[in-house]
């Protein structure tokens, strides 16, 4: 087995942060702009680079010559020349977008519906920039904090009842008369399609109410809080209310959520590490000036409803935890290695390796390779094995294809 190390694409979008990415590549902080991903696999828009002796060299184009060398023969008779997993550092250091991401059936009818209708691939209002699904993971690499999945509707209705706002009350109510999925998407279809007027007015209502509840220190503090960054951020922006409708979430390091299709969420601050299918499909519900297509969303969100599971993998082997999804496209596992821990690592398809703490050493007897922190590596699909060890407490995260 090669053991090959990338030099990977860093994205820079405005909620991005000045020093986590920076921090863990060993680069000067703050940076002059905010730094939001880390980019490691083969995806069109910026792929990984496999560094050799002679220079570096696309992981796209050494896929594309050689699929079965590179992803295994079942790996590629399954996704052809195409890695399907794109693995991430993200560094948030304001909120992401509200969103959600189709299933395979949705993206694939999507996209060809829209490619009938000639809309172009970068036009502002296409949905669908692939015809695949794009279900993700993130573990957090620090404290990570999270709206995701909808909310139990009772929890729902006493918060929004605990909300002094007069204008807001029949809101409240449409949910406490029917405290089920139904009622969530009757609520939720409500709120994102008020009148800017409406909203213009019932806003500052409800943010005041906010205010009062988190000086007032009531049950619902860190929502209310939420609330409030998020309305100072987005005036004006119906995502505001909808965020009344979800789980808030704080990750610990090590702790995880996995995002199936039509789960609406969105990240809000924090660094963590992500897996997702290799795709580009987003659908927007607020929190964005970026096109927001609501008949489109609908078709796609999925109103089931209750606490948002947390991970913290599981212990598949001595230094080795699995985070555990249904996916095809990824499996991602965290590596615990030091003085006394050394893990074997395999997999018939291809990996990718990523040490956020520590330093490690990597080798399979014929070839060793020392993985400082915030370097990465590529491991074509072969049959030797991997041992990780290191003389420091070392952390690492592997991504692979998943188990069907």
């Amino acid at each position: 087995m090669t053991v090959e190390l990338l030099h990977n694409a860093v994205r820079a979008y405005a909620w991005g942060s000045r020093t986590a990415i920076a921090e863990l590549l060993g680069k000067e902080v703050p940076t002059p702009h905010p730094e939001a991903e880390l980019w490691m696999g083969a995806h069109p828009g910026d792929p990984s680079r496999v560094v050799g002796p002679d220079g570096s060299r696309s992981l796209l184009e050494m896929l594309a010559d050689d699929p079965d060398g590179q992803l295994g023969a079942a790996h590629a008779d399954r996704w052809g020349s195409r890695l399907p997993f794109l693995l991430k550092v993200l560094a948030a250091e304001e909120p992401l977008s509200l969103q959600a991401h189709p299933s395979a059936e949705q993206a694939a009818n999507g996209f060809a519906a829209e490619d009938a209708a000639g809309v172009p691939m970068d036009s502002p209002i296409r949905n669908y920039k692939d015809p695949s699904a794009k279900p993700e993971l993130v573990c957090a690499l620090t404290e990570f904090h999270a709206l995701a999945g909808f909310r139990d509707p009772l929890r729902t209705a006493v918060l929004l009842r605990s909300l002094d706002a007069p204008d807001f009350a029949p809101y409240a109510e449409l949910l406490a008369s029917q405290p089920d999925g139904d009622g969530l998407r009757a609520l939720f279809t409500t709120l994102i399609t008020l009148p800017q007027t409406a909203l213009d007015m019932l806003l500052p209502q409800v943010l005041d109410a906010c205010v009062l509840h988190v000086k007032e220190h009531g049950e619902f503090d860190l929502e209310c809080r939420t609330i409030l960054e998020l309305g100072e951020a987005y005036p004006g922006d119906a995502g505001v209310l909808a965020a009344l409708l979800l789980n808030r979430l704080v990750l610990r390091p090590g702790e995880a959520i996995y995002l199936p299709a039509g789960n609406l969420h969105a990240y809000l601050h924090g660094t963590g590490v992500e897996i997702l299918a290799n795709s580009d499909n987003v659908l927007r519900c607020g929190l964005t000036p970026k096109h927001v297509n609501v008949p489109e969303l609908m078709r796609v969100l999925d109103f089931q409803c209750g606490d948002m599971p947390v991970q913290t993998g599981a212990e598949t082997s001595p230094g080795l935890w699995s985070y555990w999804t249904p996916c095809p496209e990824f499996e991602l596992s965290r590596i615990e290695v030091g003085p006394s821990v050394h893990v074997r690592v395999d997999h018939s398809g291809p990996q990718i390796m990523v040490c956020t703490r520590g330093r490690a050493r990597l080798s399979n007897g014929s070839q060793s390779l020392v993985l400082e922190r915030g370097q990465s590596v590529w491991l074509p699909a072969s049959d030797p094995a991997v041992v990780v060890e290191a003389d420091v407490e070392t952390q690492l995260f592997r991504a692979t294809p998943g188990v069907e």
